[in-house]
């Protein structure tokens, strides 16, 4: 199925041959591809090129995918999908806490990672067709939600989320006072299903993420609560 607009990704792996193959298949599918081989020439070619997506080994040389991301995440909200080698559940972890949006674990289907690829740049699709015709503030406490522009602002300055995190926060948001499952949520804003108990760690970490910037004290939310045994709601909105 080939994409009917010509987003751009930046796939960033040392490995030529997985290179060649999502260069060549993502190309196939009506995307625009540019490779780097290294963190400091994906760098370059972010800021050159302004990329839609960017998937991103860790392992890679000069500058290494947790460092470029993070350089990333300083200065933009682009989807990030991190390629990891690694077996320990701490190093995959590492890559959302940097600031990316998911991962995807090598050896990898290519299959699995254009359907991430398509759900993440579909939802935002949609995202941005939705709210170009419409105008929603919401205030809850020193928090101002602007639905529109995708903003928040925390005692009248400006919050920087991802899409991911802004997308999550909105599902909490229309959903608040409801206990959300991490399945539920998984599901509603990365737009698959969890195949095992790790997958559910995305939406763990993209919580603390949104905690750490949103509430007075992370370690005592108010705002999104734990729902024991089940996962996750916002307060209730009076």
């Amino acid at each position: 199925m080939v994409s009917p607009s010509k987003e751009k990704i930046l796939v960033v792996d040392d490995e030529l041959n997985i290179r060649q193959i999502l260069e060549t298949r993502l190309k196939i599918r009506g995307y625009e591809v540019i490779v780097a081989c290294n963190g400091e020439e994906a760098l370059t070619l972010f800021h050159k090129e302004q990329p839609d997506l960017v998937i991103l080994d860790i392992m890679l040389p000069k500058i290494d995918g947790y460092t470029v991301c993070s350089e990333l995440r300083k200065k933009s909200s682009v989807p990030i999908i991190m390629l990891t080698a690694r077996g320990d559940i701490s190093d995959r972890v590492m890559g959302l806490e940097f600031g990316a949006d998911d991962y995807v674990i090598k050896p990898f289907s290519p299959k699995e990672l254009e359907a991430r690829i398509r759900s993440i740049l579909r939802r935002i699709e949609k995202i941005n067709d939705q709210n170009s015709s419409k105008t929603y503030f919401l205030q809850i406490g020193n928090l101002t939600i602007n639905m529109q522009s995708r903003q928040v602002f925390k005692n009248n300055k400006r919050v920087r989320l991802t899409e991911m995190e802004f997308t999550l926060l909105e599902l909490l948001v229309r959903k608040a006072g409801e206990r959300l499952s991490r399945a539920y949520i998984l599901d509603s804003v990365w737009g698959y299903t969890p195949e095992r108990y790790l997958d559910t760690r995305v939406v763990d970490v993209h919580i603390s993420r949104l905690r750490s910037k949103l509430e007075e004290d992370p370690g005592k939310p108010d705002l999104i609560l734990t729902a024991r045994g089940t996962g996750y709601m916002f307060q209730k909105i009076s």
